[in-house]
């Protein structure tokens, strides 16, 4: 599932024209919207708190470059997500940028499939990181209560979380996608005694392994192989609030250890440090699999579940709520004219038929992504009147590949007639009719 930004994109920063324009093709061939910058100064003048895609930046740039590039997007957003790309020299510096919060780093030279997963990996936890902000300040702004829905189950629902909040012990959220987890947890955390104090989310999906540890418990000035400079891990953050662990059954095994610590003696001792310190917090985990599953296939420690299994909050699918649809659809068709700026807006047969027909296995999300798109004209209904044209990625891989196939047929099949009527590398060339499918040898005649 995808959220509601709907201009997602890449910033690819390097100097080398050539490098540039190569990994821009390669992007957009992979149907990835990117826009290049020679330079990291125009690049910067793009970014704001509310930019919502990711950066790849090479590292060694004349006037400004990549890592002091990296450290002023992390002034505007930490959170944003950051590519370095590294000559080999380099890679012990970009590994330093990963401890202070690179998203990931690429070596040269490196496979363009390798630079595509990153950049896909990169754009989705993005998309996760706007999209929960925009729960956190549905939840702020929703009045008595943005759980929408009058059925049985979400009155229920409502009730339980008002009784479990006053309580101030750890929950375990359990839902399938889109049920709206973090939503409850944020419920949990206004109506509590921890009102007004820090909530602090960590998607533990997207932590990677070798990471997870600084990122969670900080460590100590000069701790070796860290910086010079203190960081305070997002558990020490959260000290006196509460801390949201979402998907903690992807939290790896060795940093679960640790967490149990946490959850038995309310401890931490960061990297580096020779004490315990002490931390006030109320715990809130989620999770879309069912735990006791996941301890017997062995990727989530037995102890961990059951010192988490104290109070389960389930959140209903919305197949189960089936009757809260209209409300859900009047509250989010009022909440998307109102951002885009429509007045009218007409609910078509087909659409109305999507709305009673369909299961919603994104759940609450995917409705809201469906009224988004039909505000915008681009919804089901649209869809279900033709094919769509290609886009324009779609139609340069059609051409590329029509164009070498064509080279392949007037020179027999030859390689090396091909590539002097393309123009190419070879190393180019090979790529390409892989990427194509295409087998030279069936050109001879």
């Amino acid at each position: 599932m995808t959220d509601f930004v709907t201009d997602q994109h890449i910033l690819f920063v390097d100097d080398d024209d050539a490098l540039r324009a190569a990994n821009v093709q390669s992007l957009e061939l992979a149907d990835i919207a990117v826009r290049a910058f020679a330079g990291a100064e125009a690049a910067l003048a793009e970014i704001d708190a509310q930019f919502s895609g990711a950066v790849v930046t090479d590292i060694r740039m004349p006037r400004l470059d990549g890592l002091e590039f990296f450290a002023r997007i992390r002034a505007i957003d930490p959170e944003i997500p950051v590519i370095l790309i590294t000559g080999h020299a380099d890679v012990p510096m970009a590994i330093g940028a990963l401890k202070a919060g690179a998203f990931d780093f690429l070596a040269k030279p490196y496979a363009t499939d390798h630079l595509v997963a990153a950049v896909r990996k990169a754009l989705e936890t993005r998309r996760l990181v706007l999209d929960n902000r925009m729960l956190r300040a549905a939840a702020e702004a929703g009045g008595d209560s943005p759980l929408i829905g009058d059925s049985a189950i979400m009155a229920q629902l409502r009730a339980t979380i008002d009784q479990v909040a006053r309580a101030d012990i750890d929950v375990l959220v359990e839902g399938e996608t889109g049920t709206g987890k973090e939503l409850a947890a944020l419920l949990l955390h206004r109506r509590g005694v921890r009102a007004g104090r820090p909530f602090v989310a960590v998607d533990c999906g997207a932590l990677p392994d070798q990471l997870a540890e600084v990122e969670l418990f900080g460590h100590e000035a000069a701790a070796a192989g860290y910086g010079p400079l203190a960081r305070e891990g997002r558990i020490e953050q959260s000290h006196r609030g509460t801390l949201f662990l979402d998907g903690i059954d992807n939290m790896p095994l060795a940093v679960q250890s640790r967490l149990l610590r946490v959850i038995e003696e309310r401890k931490i001792v960061p990297i580096g440090a020779t004490e315990p310190r002490g931390v006030d917090l109320r715990i809130i985990a989620s999770t879309t699999r069912d735990l006791q599953q996941a301890v017997g296939a062995g990727t989530f420690r037995e102890d961990l579940f059951y010192r988490l299994n104290v109070i389960r909050l389930r959140m209903p699918p919305l197949r189960e709520r089936r009757s809260d649809i209209p409300a859900l659809f009047a509250a989010f068709l009022e909440e998307a004219a109102s951002k885009i700026g429509t007045q009218d807006f007409t609910l078509s047969d087909v659409a109305r038929r999507h709305l009673i027909e369909h299961d919603w296995p994104g759940n609450v999300r995917e409705l809201r992504n469906f009224v988004y798109s039909e505000v915008l004209g681009v919804g089901t209904s649209d869809r279900e009147a033709g094919p769509p044209p290609p886009a324009l990625p779609q139609r340069v891989a059609q051409f590329e590949a029509q164009a070498i196939r064509d080279a392949l047929a007037g020179a027999n099949g030859d390689i090396a007639a091909a590539l002097a009527y393309l123009g190419i590398p070879r190393k180019t060339l090979y790529d390409k009719i892989a990427r194509h499918g295409i087998t030279p040898k069936s050109y001879r005649t």
